[in-house]
């Protein structure tokens, strides 16, 4: 409705404009001004009536705004009334401004009880210094929270709960600042504490679970990288996925370049073990054959297992390097081949000692009817020409006997200082006669080489069979022998594969052009019985035999060949020490006196010598020898009938000479026996292989000399003179 005030302005408006004077006059000017503030007036209203609009307006929205604003306040109230939590406001004193029926019912259950005036009177002391500090960050942050705080409601009854702060700011008078004022609610954890509890312990027990875990994989790590065999962990898509330090040593690769390779790159038939995965969790595939990251060939032993899980399936390999086991088994079979031929050698000697204990009984038998028949014999005559041939010919085979004696006792033989071009110049003389005019004997001999400790007819027996398997190698074919001396310090692998010590060595070397030998043969050689010749032509015991001479030497025979190139054996002898510079010996003040023969007349007459010996034609030898030389001679083949002609009369006999090998009653037998008979009774003992050992035996035993036999009877016939007459 409008203003009152205003109503003359409405009227005037509505009046009719007043005409238009008909000349400029005062009155006319006066009526257009008033026209003027009539049309500002009218402006001026609209502008009032559209103020009051808005005003209204904003009446209405101010009415509305505070509706709601009680509303809110009201549902605030009803709520914060309601909830089912012990709710209040404290100011920042403590004081509680405003707290809901939950927290009076919770705090204060009975009328006698302590009001809830303050929240902090009822926390206890244990959880003081916590809500503190909880209300510092709620200032601080605007919100904070403390749990499981102790409410001590009564002196028997408390509340634990969980106290949660909310600052809030309330206008305060005018002029004045906002009021800080904290809202706070506990959440009683009663019912959940035990729970909670639970909880805690799970997660306790979960995270030192998770903590062993940790270790086991730890130390599974540790024991995977210190292992000694190689460990390699394959997925489904057969890609490493673990690769420790002894798998990088073993095929030649770093961890960080093998991880993702194919299995295959390092074991190229993996797949035959992944197919077991199937039928078993684990398998020992035993040898296989790996390559390094270079392509060079390994042998492993391969065991694996296998994993199911849910990504797939893991396989483990585990590989060991059997480079070193192969080396030890190749070296035990070395070992074990060397033990064999040892045995054999062993079991050669044993043979060879045998027959040469009886060759030597027939030697002594030879040797002495040669000498009986040289004294039957004019000098000069084809006959007896041909007895010196003869005892040539018995004494070299004496020698033979030695060696062989020798070599099948395993002793070191009776060595002296030797030039060895000296012993290959005096095989010459006997190999020119041998050798076919087919093929050439060189000899490459310095003298200025040192000498060696050795038995030279050793020496020129091992000679003599190399030369002669390397003529019977060449056979009717035009070739050549080569003989030559040199001096020479083995290197490390010689001395390990020979044997030899680190020092200088003379070197004796047989070189033919023959056909040479392959690896099969060249590994038996020395292996006694073994031939390539046909059968009757050879008895396998030449290189045998040289071998033995060089065992027995300190020394070693190296042997090289290849087919179609000859072979050459090679014979390593110790240097022997320079010998010390000595003055001459003096010049005897007389002659020597030239021996009797030993078959002239001695005094034996009337003197009785017993001989014993297994071999009848010894027996019969002896008796003649002595008998040219006067002795009575009474010859035993059985030591116990001597025995019992001693046990008959002892005094008739002057001598006893017994052979030292006997069957079933030995030479040592019998001269105890007979000394315990007689006890001043001289006695000789002879034996074809007289060793330190035996010498011992025999002079502990009373033995009052030892013959060598089949030696010169000479040395037999003097023996004799020197026991029997005491000189």
């Amino acid at each position: 409705m409008p203003d009152p005030d205003l109503s003359f302005l409405l009227r005037a408006e509505g009046a009719a404009p007043p005409a238009a004077p008909a000349a400029a006059s005062p009155a006319a000017a006066e009526r257009r001004s008033q026209q003027r503030a009539h049309g500002e007036v009218a402006a001026l209203i609209e502008e009032l009536r559209a103020s009051k609009v808005e005003l209204e307006a904003q009446n209405h929205m101010l009415r509305y705004s505070q509706g709601m604003a009680e509303s809110a306040s009201e549902r605030f109230e009803a709520l914060f009334a309601s909830v089912p939590l012990a709710l209040m406001v404290l100011d920042p004193h403590d004081l509680v401004v405003q707290a809901n029926a939950m927290a009076h019912r919770s705090f204060q259950p009975a009328e006698q009880d302590r009001p809830l005036v303050a929240l902090m009177p009822f926390v206890s002391v244990a959880d003081a210094e916590r809500v503190r500090a909880a209300f510092a960050a709620a200032l601080a942050d605007g919100t904070a929270q403390a749990s499981e705080v102790v409410f001590d409601v009564g002196a028997n009854r408390h509340i634990t709960g969980d106290l949660h702060i909310a600052r809030i700011e309330s206008p305060g008078p005018p002029g004045q600042a906002a009021l800080t004022q904290f809202l706070c609610a506990v959440i009683d954890q009663g019912p959940l504490l035990s729970e909670r509890q639970a909880l805690r312990r799970s997660a306790a027990e979960l995270r030192e679970r998770n903590e062993q875990l940790h270790a086991s994989e730890r130390r599974l790590e540790a024991v995977i990288n210190s292992a000694l065999d190689a460990i390699l962990c394959v997925d489904q898509h057969q890609r490493i996925s673990v690769f420790n330090p002894t798998a990088a040593m073993l095929f030649q690769c770093p961890a960080s370049q093998a991880l993702g390779s194919p299995i295959t790159r390092f074991i190229p038939k993996a797949g035959q073990m992944l197919t077991f995965a199937q039928l078993t969790t684990q398998a020992v595939l035993g040898e296989m054959t790996a390559l390094t990251a270079t392509g060079r060939e390994l042998a492993v032993e391969i065991s694996v297992s296998f994993e199911r899980h849910a990504e797939g399936e893991t396989t483990t390999i585990f590989a060991r390097d059997l480079t070193a086991r192969k080396r030890e088994e190749a070296r035990r079979a070395e070992l074990e081949l060397q033990l064999r031929e040892s045995h054999k050698m062993q079991a050669v000697g044993t043979m060879a000692g045998g027959i040469a204990h009886d060759f030597n009984n027939i030697l002594h038998a030879i040797l002495g009817n040669v000498e009986l028949a040289r004294a039957d014999s004019a000098p000069g005559t084809p006959a007896y020409e041909c007895l010196l041939e003869i005892d040539k010919a018995g004494r070299r085979a004496r020698d033979l006997v030695r060696q062989i004696l020798t070599f099948s006792r395993n002793e070191p033989p009776r060595r002296s200082r030797v030039a060895l071009a000296d012993v290959a110049r005096d095989t010459q003389r006997l190999l020119r006669v041998t050798l076919p005019p087919t093929i050439e004997l060189q000899l490459h001999l310095p003298d200025h080489l040192p000498e060696v400790l050795a038995d030279a007819t050793q020496i020129e027996q091992a000679l003599l069979n190399l030369c002669t398997n390397a003529m019977h190698a060449i056979g009717n074919a035009h070739g050549r022998i080569q003989v030559s001396l040199g001096q020479t310090r083995p290197d490390a692998l010689q001395r390990q594969g020979l044997g030899l010590e680190d020092a200088d060595y003379i070197t004796l070397s047989v070189r033919d052009d023959g056909p040479g030998m392959d690896a099969a043969t060249l590994s038996r050689v020395f292996e006694p019985f073994f031939t390539t010749k046909p059968v009757g032509q050879g008895t396998g015991l030449g290189l045998a035999v040289v071998h033995g001479v060089m065992r027995t030497h300190q020394g070693a025979v190296e042997v090289r060949s290849t087919p179609g190139q000859g072979c050459c054996f090679t014979l390593y002898f110790p240097a022997a020490a320079a010998e010390p510079a000595t003055s001459p010996p003096a010049p005897a003040s007389t002659p020597a006196a030239t021996p009797p023969s030993p078959l002239q007349a001695s005094t034996g007459a009337q003197r009785h010598v017993m001989y014993v010996d297994d071999d009848q034609a010894l027996v019969f030898l002896v008796q003649r020898l002595l008998r040219r030389r006067g002795y009575q001679v009474s010859g035993f083949t059985d030591p116990h009938q001597a025995t019992q002609a001693l046990q008959a009369d002892a005094a008739r006999y002057d001598l006893l000479v017994t052979d030292y090998n006997m069957p079933g009653f030995s030479g040592l037998d019998l001269l105890r026996a007979a000394l315990a008979i007689r006890a001043d009774l001289p006695v000789a003992l002879a034996s074809g292989y007289v060793t330190a050992d035996i010498e011992q035996q025999a002079l502990a035993a009373g033995a009052r000399a030892l013959i060598h036999k089949p030696n010169d009877v000479q040395e037999l016939c003097a023996t004799v003179d020197q026991l029997v007459h005491g000189h």
